[in-house]
């Protein structure tokens, strides 16, 4: 069991030991294959590469800046120098469009470019050649290009317009260094020639006219210096006339400012010499205000210290008065508080005695008309028995109402009358019927009288139902013969 114990831990130790090398080595092959491209060069893995993304398959990998792990075994690296090339191209005999041979020396620059996809050419086309190899591959394609776009072109178009003819050679020599894998940098013509003389003629040609031109120009500016030079003398003399024009009139104006300037200046000493004398006395009148006023404020301070040394022994004394007035005061306050507190309670229990008074007596009554309305049937029959039962009282109150009416005298004037009445007959008669009759009175009260007390008479003429009144009424006063037409009672 020991012996199986102890090899179990041995195969651990060495399974462990294993692990730890082979760690060790990936980490080594890892830190040895991971390869850094520098800025100036293009690093190309080559071997096993991986597939585009749309398929494709690479025949290498570039990379410009950064760094790549190239994997032991199936890949493999080398650079790609970005270093520039500059190609001198001696172009001779080379035919324009004119037919006309020219020589076009110039000198160009190229360089591996480090677009993405030319640089996958440059890898296809350029890798293991050395500088000098890629230099003299890169003249012959620029020498066929140069050729061509001098033939399209004359020599006019050449020898003045360098733009157009750089741009052609730089848009046709790039087009076919792209496909190699390298860019145009620069391009730097440095002097055209022909074998017939063709541009040193047109170059002659334009002398000449330069120089004409410049004699023309020469004189035409001679004219323009001479009527110049005239019209710059007489204006000279107009400015220096108007200059000393104006330097009269300047000195005049000067002179009157200064004595305008003069005037002010004494008028401001005076000023100034008024408001200095005004400031001394201001300032003297304002010291003697100040003392007097800070005499005035110790006078008030000596009065304030007295007088409230007085007000504090008049205070303190008032105070212990003021305060024996108020305990005084407070203990009447609340003799009265309590003697008005019995009285209320008094006051309370009597008015409480008196609505326990009132309330037995509004049961009773109540307890009353309950019954009275019971004995009577209906509520309306109740009313006109306690009506029947007040009317005596209710007569007594009409009679009392002319009882103590005074008449002093009545003046009659009794002329006859119609119908055998004479007017104090009639007088009398109507100050009895003022009166409401006993039927009237039970009608305002919503009674009727029995038939037994007061039966239902037939109709008569108004003038028959007056007469017995005014025939009882007759006798009362005395009527004194029509002779007098006057009476007096």
């Amino acid at each position: 069991m020991l012996n199986l114990l102890s090899v179990g831990s041995t195969i651990a130790v060495v399974l462990s030991i294993v692990i730890v090398l082979v760690l060790v080595m990936m980490l080594l092959v890892v830190l040895v294959r991971y390869k850094k491209c520098p800025s100036d060069k293009i690093m190309v893995i080559y071997g096993k590469i991986s597939p585009n993304k749309d398929g494709t398959y690479r025949s290498a990998k570039c990379i410009h800046g950064g760094a790549a792990l190239v994997l032991p075994f199936v890949q493999s690296y080398t650079f790609l120098d970005l270093t520039p090339l500059s190609i001198s191209v001696d172009l001779k005999s080379a035919l324009s469009k004119q037919n006309i041979r020219i020589d076009v020396p110039s000198i160009f620059t190229v360089g591996i470019s480090t677009d993405p996809a030319v640089m996958q050419n440059a890898a296809e086309r350029l890798l293991g050649l050395s500088l000098p190899q890629i230099s003299e591959l890169a003249k012959d394609i620029i020498f066929g290009q140069l050729r061509l776009v001098i033939a399209t072109m004359d020599i006019e178009e050449i020898n003045t317009d360098r733009d157009k003819f750089l741009e052609a050679i730089s848009r046709n020599v790039e087009g076919e260094l792209k496909k190699l894998g390298l860019r145009l940098i620069n391009v730097n013509v440095t002097d055209i020639s022909d074998e017939s003389g063709y541009i040193i003629a047109l170059g002659q040609e334009a002398a000449a006219k330069a120089i004409n031109d410049a004699k023309i120009s020469v004189a035409e500016e001679n004219k323009k210096g001479a009527i110049g030079e005239a019209n710059a003398q007489m204006q000279q003399r107009i400015n220096v006339a108007e200059a000393e024009s104006k330097a009269i009139e300047g000195e005049n104006k000067s002179k009157a400012e200064i004595a305008q300037s003069r005037a002010l200046l004494r008028e401001k000493e005076a000023q100034a010499l008024k408001l200095a004398v005004t400031a001394e006395n201001v300032q003297a009148a304002k010291a003697k205000e100040e003392s007097y006023a800070a005499e005035q404020q110790a006078e008030i301070a000596r009065a304030s210290r007295e007088k409230a040394t007085k007000e504090a022994d008049i205070i303190v004394a008032s105070e212990i008065e003021k305060r024996k007035i108020e305990i005084e005061a407070d203990a009447q306050a609340e003799n009265i508080r309590r003697k008005a507190k019995g009285e209320a309670d008094a006051i309370f229990a009597r008015m409480e005695a008196e609505a326990r008074g009132v309330y037995e007596t509004l049961s009773k009554q109540a307890e009353g008309m309950d019954k009275l309305v019971k004995a009577a049937g209906t509520s309306d029959e109740a009313v006109r028995l306690m009506i029947a039962d007040k009317l005596e009282t209710l007569v007594a109150t009409q009679v009392e109402a002319i009882k103590n009416l005074k008449i002093d005298k009545i003046t009659v004037w009794d002329n006859g009358g119609e119908g055998g009445k004479t007017s104090t007959a009639n007088f009398l008669s109507g100050m009895l019927k003022s009166l409401p009759p006993l039927n009237d009175l039970y009608a305002m009260a919503g009674l009727k009288m029995p038939e037994i007390v007061a039966p239902v008479a037939e109709e008569v003429k108004p003038a028959q139902a007056a007469e017995p009144v005014a025939e009882e009424a007759q006798p009362a006063a005395e009527v004194k013969p029509a002779a007098d037409k006057k009476s007096k009672k």
